[in-house]
């Protein structure tokens, strides 16, 4: 397949970076990250090249330049498949914006994608066929995994996927931070928390067993871990992480 990504920035970065040596690649030459790929096999030329030579373009500037972007490149989108990662626009924005002809595909990845341990959400408008959608299905699932998801769920899986990975690297650092006030070196505590969470959420993939039997799992009467939890508990944890889950979903809603 032959696909363009516009937008070199953090987001389109991870993207171009787990396509690397499984399709036609062709990037737009503005973005943060460019000499990374100067040696690399890809074609780096203006955005209106990059939509020329491409069949799947995906735009991964950040929002507040999309509908700059969209007005340079739009003429050229007859026939081609536009995939759109920005939070808050929607199909119908989207096709307000390109024309209700155009395929759109919505989607959200997130920056695990640049390490081949991607999640992506996809929802495609009524103009993408089913043969269209199955490849960029394959373009998302090249870097991590990816699913269809109808537009009424979009939104509130969208907060999953893009803002999850920040939650927890503030997780992570603050564990840290917790585990070098007990005595242990900095560089030790990050190799046991990465390991520890990815090892966690594998096994609650593997097992299927919901998160809550898995915590109990590892709980014993009287223990170092309930100790934790209780502690967690008093300090609003869980509620806190709803409440982060709702800002982020209601400042999508209203961008």
């Amino acid at each position: 397949m032959k696909i363009g990504v516009i937008g070199i920035g953090n987001m389109g970065f991870a993207i171009a970076k787990g396509l690397l040596g499984k399709n036609e690649l062709f990037l737009s030459n503005r973005g943060s990250n460019l000499e990374f790929f100067k040696d690399k096999d890809v074609s780096i030329m203006e955005n209106r090249e990059v939509i020329e030579n491409s069949d799947y373009i995906i735009l991964a500037v950040k929002p507040n330049y999309y509908e700059d972007v969209i007005d340079e490149i739009k003429d050229l989108l007859d026939n081609k498949v536009f995939i759109s990662i920005a939070a808050g626009f929607t199909l119908e924005k989207l096709e307000n914006l390109l024309g209700s002809d155009k395929k759109i595909v919505m989607t959200m990845p997130n920056t695990p994608a640049s390490v081949g341990e991607g999640m992506s959400i996809l929802c495609p408008n009524s103009k993408v066929s089913e043969e269209e959608f199955s490849n960029v299905l394959a373009i998302f699932s090249s870097f991590g995994k990816a699913i269809k998801i109808d537009e009424n769920q979009f939104d509130a899986a969208s907060i999953i996927n893009g803002c999850l990975p920040a939650f927890v690297d503030l997780f992570m650092e603050a564990i840290s931070d917790g585990a070098v006030f007990c005595g242990l070196k900095r560089d030790i505590s990050y190799k046991l928390i990465a390991q520890t969470i990815i090892g966690s959420a594998k096994l609650m993939q593997e097992s299927k067993d919901h998160p809550g039997l898995l915590k109990d799992k590892v709980t014993s009467p009287k223990g170092t871990t309930i100790e934790g939890v209780k502690a967690l508990e008093e300090n609003n944890f869980r509620a806190g992480l709803i409440k982060a889950v709702e800002a982020s979903f209601n400042k999508t809603k209203n961008m």
